[in-house]
């Protein structure tokens, strides 16, 4: 039983590392992609925190979540509380409050920076603001305690390579629109702590969802929320990255719904889960357009069941309903191109 136990842990060890490199591999690319360079120097503490969330979210104690990334108690509760939100301007991390107050400013000197985040770690506070000037997001001049930082204009960030001007309306409406569907009902603030962007941006994608219908907003005693019971993005459409946030959500859930439901093996009449097949073809192969029109040909079957089933939904809806979340995929990688 010891045996099994330990077997089973060092598996379990192995999936985690193998699934973190992947990630990564994607992570680096998506930085990089259009020759953007992104932001990366906050992935580390959204990474810690997202962890604690989740397993908080599953009841795991404080002292087995502190053991787990090999913490003591006391120091697991100070980054905790260090990085979920700024003592300063509750609700937000430090690092994201740092941008703002810079951005609601023309220039502030380090002296005057320090002072409005009098409440936070000095030592914190200075790291992030040096990790804002390295990434091009702040300009720094001047030296010492004189040394003043302003928000790059979109010129600096164009010249640097991370300018947000690569985040179209359209692709923001996309991006919200999906995390109300996917998390909603959800106050502003919660989409604030969801997604990096600027107020004027978020509030313009919100207003543009409202006016179309896509979104609804509704106030209560406990605030106003957004909240929508459709996502669909078309074809050709702008939105990529909302699509690539939903193929990576879908894919990690049922994955999760299948370790975490104890069945470590495939049935042919699995309602969660996922197959992976991958076929040798040539040019010239008798199968070869057949496989390459699978992703083609699964999407209009998808496609056309996905619009019966909203047409019917408008008609005839029930409070006890639930959703089936299907992801299909395919890519093609030449012999020259394999790692």
């Amino acid at each position: 039983m010891l045996a099994w136990t330990h077997s089973t842990h060092m598996n379990q060890q192995i999936l985690i590392d193998a699934i973190v490199r992947q990630t990564m591999v994607l992570i680096a690319r998506l930085s990089t992609v259009d020759g953007v360079r992104s932001p990366l120097s906050h992935i580390a503490d959204e990474v810690f925190v997202g962890l604690v969330d989740e397993l908080e979210s599953q009841r795991v104690g404080k002292k087995v979540i502190a053991d787990m990334f090999g913490l003591a108690l006391c120091s697991y509760r100070q980054k905790v509380q260090r990085l979920r939100e700024s003592a300063t301007s509750r609700g937000v991390t430090l690092w994201a409050a740092l941008h703002s107050f810079l951005a609601s400013t023309e220039t502030a000197t380090r002296a005057e920076v320090l002072q409005h985040f009098a409440s936070d770690d000095e030592r914190t506070v200075r790291g992030i603001l040096n990790d804002l000037v390295e990434t091009g997001l702040v300009m720094r001049s001047g030296k010492g305690e004189v040394t003043r930082y302003r928000v790059a204009t979109e010129s600096e960030l164009f010249e640097l390579g991370t300018s947000a001007s690569a985040q179209p309306e359209e692709s923001a409406a996309a991006l919200v629109w999906l995390h109300v569907y996917r998390d909603g009902p959800l106050k502003r603030e919660q989409l604030t702590q969801r997604l990096n962007f600027a107020a004027t941006s978020l509030d313009a994608a919100l207003e543009s969802l409202i006016k179309h219908g896509q979104i609804r907003v509704a106030t209560t005693t406990e605030g106003t929320h957004y909240s929508t019971e459709h996502c669909f993005i078309p074809f050709g459409q702008a939105g990529w990255e909302a699509a690539v946030i939903d193929h990576y959500g879908t894919v990690l859930n049922a994955l999760a719904a299948k370790v975490t439901k104890g069945e470590h093996t495939s049935a042919a009449r699995d309602e969660v889960g996922g197959s992976t097949f991958t076929f040798d073809i040539w040019p010239g192969h008798p199968k070869e357009q057949e496989v390459r029109r699978l992703l083609a040909t699964t999407r209009e079957h998808i496609v056309s069941l996905w619009e019966d089933v909203t047409e019917h939904n408008k008609v005839q809806a029930t409070s006890n309903g639930y959703q089936v979340s299907y992801y299909c995929g395919q890519y093609v990688v030449k012999e020259s191109e394999q790692l």
